[in-house]
Parts: structure tokens; sequence; C-alpha cells
């Protein structure tokens, strides 16, 4: 489903046994002397794509590329970490894998990832949206190449800004937080925003010119103690204030989604297909959803965001690496990212086909907003930090009264430990 979450973190697992590494590869491989088409195994993601829209491109591409026979199959998510891992170090791995944007780096790292930088100008890279081609980006080469992406806007009771007397959504921080305190009434919430969201708070972070961790020459260092994520921190306080989000816990606990659909909260962030949950569970406001952008800093420019989504890689080992690119510069190209941007609710891998994505005003607002994606630290290790996931902890202290600064300065030494430890 398009509603998983919007960034899958991997942990580094132990060398995985010969049993498993033998499985890795599911389809016979032409060897030289072999005639026919090429066959490439290609692991795709289950929800990245529909049944419908994996029948039309496949159909399509074997139509255009008789030379090339792609065996599509669909992996779980759960898990997916290790196989893939097996999968890089086995001599057997299939020729094209769709992998989590933020763990690019960690794979990438091992050494069985293709190098396809010299691929970025036939593929248009200098168009990519920064959310993909950054995480796909590895000590200045590119090995993962931009597939699609999905991310957060506001989600707004339209009925209930009317009762307000707002007419247009907000475009600034300061007309956001106005007009949340005008909802903020009557026994309805301003926003729901619950203490943890990590994610959300990056944004406000990036917005002021600052990161959750930053790279000083091979050394990583935690960064939330800088005045500019300080502040990024103290508008999140500010906004988050304006409802009645638990401040000890994330989106998940409870749903979030099951708290808008009570009829009582008039804003909460969320990817637009949440709107689809929120009247499964209460159809009374399925008509009274609408969607914007998170506000910038200036009405010119929507707010950082962090950008889920994924990548498609070549392993090292694939022994068909030219029909793997093949199947990638269709796949990543504007015909079919259109039809996937269209079809599953998502925004393209390049920016000029933002307006490509029709009339639906949650897509419509994604898009606006994920020409100013980000992601998070591009390490190897990051994954271990959301593990562990000190900035969560940050915040809940910072939003029970404590000192910002003494909460980040504890949250950067876990930060700089884990990016850190090799």
């Amino acid at each position: 489903m398009k509603f998983r979450p919007l960034a899958i973190s991997t942990v580094a697992v132990a060398a995985l046994s010969l049993t498993a590494l033998a499985a890795c590869g599911s389809s016979d491989k032409n060897d030289t002397a072999a005639s026919g088409p090429t066959s490439i195994d290609v692991w795709l993601m289950k929800g990245s794509v529909s049944d419908d829209f994996l029948k039309r491109f496949t159909d399509d591409f074997a139509a255009t590329h008789p030379d090339i026979k792609a065996n599509v199959q669909i992996q779980e998510w759960n898990g997916i970490g290790p196989k893939i891992i097996g999968a890089l170090a086995s001599k057997d791995a299939p020729d094209v894998i769709e992998v989590g944007n933020t763990q690019v780096a960690q794979y990438s790292a091992s050494g069985g990832v293709k190098d396809l930088t010299d691929k970025k100008a036939d593929l248009k890279g200098d168009d990519w949206i920064e959310g993909l081609a950054g995480p796909g980006n590895y000590e200045g080469k590119q090995f993962g190449i931009p597939y699609y992406a999905a991310n957060r806007v506001v989600l707004y009771r339209k009925d209930l800004f009317t009762k307000a007397g707002i007419t247009t959504p907000p475009k600034t921080r300061e007309e956001w937080l106005a007009d949340t305190a005008k909802v903020n009434t009557g026994g309805n919430q301003g926003i729901y925003l619950p203490g943890q969201n990590f994610y959300v708070l990056s944004g406000f972070i990036w917005d002021e010119g600052g990161d959750l961790a930053v790279k000083d020459g091979d050394t990583w260092k935690g960064a939330l103690e800088t005045p500019e994520a300080l502040k990024g921190m103290d508008f999140y306080r500010q906004i988050q204030a304006l409802g009645k989000g638990p401040k000890d816990s994330d989106e998940a606990k409870p749903t979030q989604t099951d708290v808008f659909a009570q009829g009582k909260v008039a804003q909460m962030i969320a990817v637009p297909g949440a709107a689809e949950l929120i009247a499964q569970a209460n159809p009374a406001l399925k008509d009274k959803i609408g969607f914007f952008p998170i506000p910038g800093k200036t009405a010119d420019k929507p707010g950082a965001v962090f950008t889920g989504g994924s990548d498609l890689i070549i392993p090292e080992a694939s022994a068909n690496q030219d029909a793997a690119y093949t199947f990638i510069k269709e796949l990543a190209g504007e015909k079919w990212q259109v039809d996937l941007a269209k079809s599953m609710k998502y925004v393209p891998n390049r920016t000029s086909l933002a307006s490509s994505v029709g009339a639906d005003e949650g897509v419509a607002a994604m898009a606006a907003g994920a020409a100013n994606g980000k992601a998070t630290p591009n390490s190897p290790n990051w994954a271990a930090v959301e593990a562990k996931n000190p900035i969560k902890e940050y915040q809940t202290k910072v939003l029970t009264g404590g000192d910002p600064a003494a909460a980040a300065k504890a949250a950067d030494e876990i930060i700089t430990q884990a990016l850190n430890t090799k």
C-alpha cells in the first residue's frame, strides 16, 4: 500500500549463511552461449506499485525491448535489509533492486552496488528532486537512481477554517501560527502534532539552515545544539502547543488518523493518503479535508520536508548490467514516472514533472513541498541513530519544560557516537 512508512531503516546485520546467499537469485541467468532475450531479475517492494501499473509497464517494456526478459519479483519490506545485504554479497544477485532512499548509503558502503554516476546526464539527473538524489549519492558517487517520492503535507478541515474566517491556506510560518490559533477553539484542537514526530522537526531545522548531524572530514557530529537547530525546535514547540498532541509519543501512539477522525482536530501533518484512512473511519469527513504544503519562513518557498521514497540500484554482482540499466531508464523516465505518480499518488523523481500529476489536491500539495525536500544525514550508520532515536527523547524533554540546549547536547552525544561507530 502507498501508506507504508516514509522511512524504512535497517540495522547492520552479520553475514548470512551460504544457504541464504544461494537463495538470492531465483531465475536462470543467461550464459554466454545462450540465445534469445537476456533475462534479468528485478526486486520491487510490496506496495510500491499497483498490479495494474506493473502490468502496464511490463507489457510495454516487453514490447519495446524484446531482447530483454524482465522477471519482476515483489518483496516484503519486513526483513528486506538482511536479504539485500546477502544478495549484494553473493555471486547471484538480482539485477535491479528497489531500496528505501535512506538505505542507499548503507548498501553502497558495502562495495556491492554499481556506481552509476556516468548515467546521470542520460537520466536528466540535474532535474532530480534532492530528497531522492542526495541519499542516492554516497561519497560523491551516484549509486541510487531516484524512483519515486512521498512527503508530508498539512491536512486541514476546510469547514473549520471557513468558520474561523480563513479563506486561503497559510503560506508562511507566521500565518500558520495565527491561523492555527484561530481554529484552536470551541473544543477543537488547532493542530494535532505529537511531541515526537522527528521528521516534522527535521523540516523546521532545515528551514533554519541547520541539520540533525554534520560531517567534518571523516567524522560525524550531532548538530541539535546549534543555534539553527534550536530555532527549529522552538518553532516546533510553538505550533505543537496549539493542540493536545501527547508530548511523549509519536504519530503512531495513538494513530493520528484515528484522532483526526474523531472530528475535533483542525489540522494534522501526514502524507495525503492519510485522508482516505480518516474517511474510512469517519465518512462524514470525506469531503471536508483539504491539503496545503507545510508553510516555510517566506511565502515564496514551502517549508522543508523529509522526502521518503525509493531509489533503484544495480548490484555489482549483476551479470546483465546493461539490460538492468535499460530497465531502470524506462521505469525512471518521464512516461512511467508520470503514470506512477498519478496511479499511486506519488511525487515523480524530477522537479519538472511536478505539474504533471493532475488535479488531485493532495498530490499537488505534496509535489509542491517536494521541491524543498531533503533527507536525513547520508551516513551508513544513520539506521543506528533511528534505532536509539535520541531525537524523540530530546523533543519530549523540551516540550515538558527541560532546557533545550542541555537536552540537545545530550542527544548530540548519542548521535555522534552512533554515527562514528565502525
